[in-house]
């Protein structure tokens, strides 16, 4: 499905959004100095702080047994499928495990905000502003005082997701945090450190410390929402603390950007400040986590998104076990099936993933070829290219799958062991893990290498028999880093001669050092493509 606006994406702290997607969170917090937002006076301010809401005893009671019982809060029972007299009782039961998220940064504050607009130079405007004492002169003249470093808030909200107290936000309300703080619906207040991020999904996981469980909630099944569905937005917009709107899922399987989209779009009033809170459906489980908004203003206009929890689900669990995602990787270019291209191949519906192309990977290795079409991909019947996506990247990487293309108008069957896309694309944080003894692994030129096994071949989606040295760390601050070298990179040579041991990459060095070089090149290769790269190799 093609992206429904082709508008960009900007963040939620800009102060109008003409006509865009906005982010509905990281509203930034007003400081001392601040006017408070129209239409809100100081002890309005105050009370939104100091009293987000309030629970009955009863409420409040059911929900510390539920989690010190290590039970998600739900609704007793289903709600009815006709509209509800009130969301009250559910509100009650689910809002212990919503929060309201601060987040504080120190940012630089450059000479264009020095109290005056910022003009392009040169522009006729710049001058006028400068004779009034705005600009890097002061009035007399004189250079006017540097700007330091000043210390920046923002907003957002969150949900636990456990009696442990781990919470699930968007990664654009924490990203680029110095300190995280968890306002709960209780009043209390407790820091928080970052498990893992996703910003492919914009999925954050954070942990707080509570000498007491935590009133949490479950994930539900985003899959069986309907188009006209209640639901129960949570959150904390504008800044205003605990506020609850309501509405019905308005649209599913919304693509905005990403590669791995899949929103619920919702009617439901979504705000800046309401990012990473709940979704929820009538029985109190989280349907979506609500993360950006359309609209002309920056304010609802009843068109929010909300990730949908199938998603996050996977990602959540992922980000707590590994602190970053371990996806699947197929290795193969892929194009939807057009009714023009099925009739040429005589294919019975327009279903499947054309494959343009087989790069070196696991797909090559399976026998997968060009103008293949995937109907199938382990056990799932897909759909188009974003179903085979999103069904590959759930998949656990270096395990065998069963794959069914058709291919000259016959259904074939190939078991396909799948890669790891972060370490095949280069952006994997961890070390690669590695079956061989620490014996045979060395830091070479700001790398920490090892041969390639054919576990790590399977584990990197190349073929076993492949023979190289495989990148398990790189030195962020060394040249190997600033040449764009990655964890999970391959060196299959080294001064024009194939290195399959630490050995022949250090007598390739020395010999380049003999020969009064000062560089010696390797070809590295990433996702099948080669790539070739010039070290310095001179002696520290």
């Amino acid at each position: 499905m093609k992206p429904i606006f082709s508008r960009q994406l900007v963040t939620a702290s800009a102060l109008a959004i003409a006509m865009g997607l906005g982010y509905a969170g990281a509203q930034q917090s007003p400081t001392p100095a601040d006017p408070m937002p129209q239409g809100q006076t100081q002890d309005q301010s105050q009370n939104a702080d100091d009293n987000p809401g309030e629970l009955s005893p009863e409420a409040q009671q059911e929900a510390r047994q539920a989690a010190n019982n290590n039970q998600p809060l739900s609704a007793e029972t289903p709600v009815s499928p006709g509209m509800p007299d009130s969301f009250a009782t559910l509100v009650e039961k689910v809002a212990p495990a919503v929060v309201n998220i601060t987040t504080t940064s120190v940012v630089s504050r450059p000479a264009s905000q020095d109290g005056g607009p910022s003009f392009p130079e040169g522009s006729p405007f710049s001058d006028l502003f400068r004779d009034f004492g705005f600009g890097p002169q002061g009035p007399e003249g004189g250079p006017r005082a540097p700007m330091g470093p000043q210390r920046s808030n923002a907003l957002g909200s969150g949900f636990v997701i456990s009696a442990e107290g781990f919470i699930v936000t968007n990664n654009h309300v924490i990203d680029g945090a110095d300190e995280i703080e968890i306002e709960f619906y209780s009043g209390e207040r407790l820091p928080a450190e970052v498990i893992g991020t996703d910003p492919n999904t914009d999925i954050a996981v954070l942990k707080v410390d509570s000498p007491d469980p935590l009133p949490f909630v479950e994930f539900g099944d985003s899959d069986s929402a309907r188009v006209g569905d209640w639901v129960l937005a949570l959150g904390n917009p504008l800044g205003q603390g605990f506020s609850a709107s309501t509405g019905i899922v308005s649209a599913r399987n919304r693509e905005l950007s990403g590669t791995y989209d899949d929103y619920l779009q919702t009617d439901a009033a979504i705000n800046r400040g309401n990012s990473g809170g709940p979704l929820f459906d009538m029985n109190g489980r989280v349907v979506g986590v609500n993360t950006a908004i359309l609209s002309p203003s920056g304010g609802s206009i009843g068109i929010g998104f909300s990730m949908a929890s199938n998603v996050v689900s996977s990602v959540v669990d992922q980000l707590r076990e590994y602190g970053e995602t371990r996806r699947g990787w197929l290795g193969v270019k892929i194009q939807d099936v057009t009714p023009d291209m099925a009739e040429a191949m005589g294919l019975a519906a327009e279903n499947g993933a054309m494959v343009t192309d087989v790069p070196e990977g696991p797909a090559r290795d399976a026998g997968m070829e060009a103008g293949d079409v995937i109907t199938s991909f382990d056990g799932g019947e897909v759909e188009d290219t974003r179903s085979l996506v999103r069904r590959v990247a759930d998949a656990p990487a270096g395990e065998a799958v069963e794959v069914i293309v058709q291919r000259n108008g016959e259904p074939m069957t190939l078991s396909v062991t799948l890669g790891r896309r972060e370490l095949a694309e280069g952006n994997g944080t961890a070390s690669v893990g590695s079956s061989e003894d620490p014996e045979t692994q060395s830091n070479v030129l700001g790398m920490q290498l090892s041969p390639l096994s054919p576990e790590l071949a399977a584990e990197l989606g190349v073929s076993r028999d492949m023979q190289g040295l495989v990148v398990q760390a790189v030195d962020p601050e060394g040249d190997a880093a600033e040449k764009g070298i990655a964890a999970g990179d391959i060196i299959t040579e080294a001064g024009q001669q194939p290195v399959t041991s630490m050995s022949d990459m250090e007598d390739r060095i020395s010999e380049a050092r003999d020969a009064g070089r000062k560089s010696i090149l390797v070809l590295i290769r990433r996702a099948g493509e080669p790539r070739f790269v010039a070290l310095p190799i001179a002696e520290s």
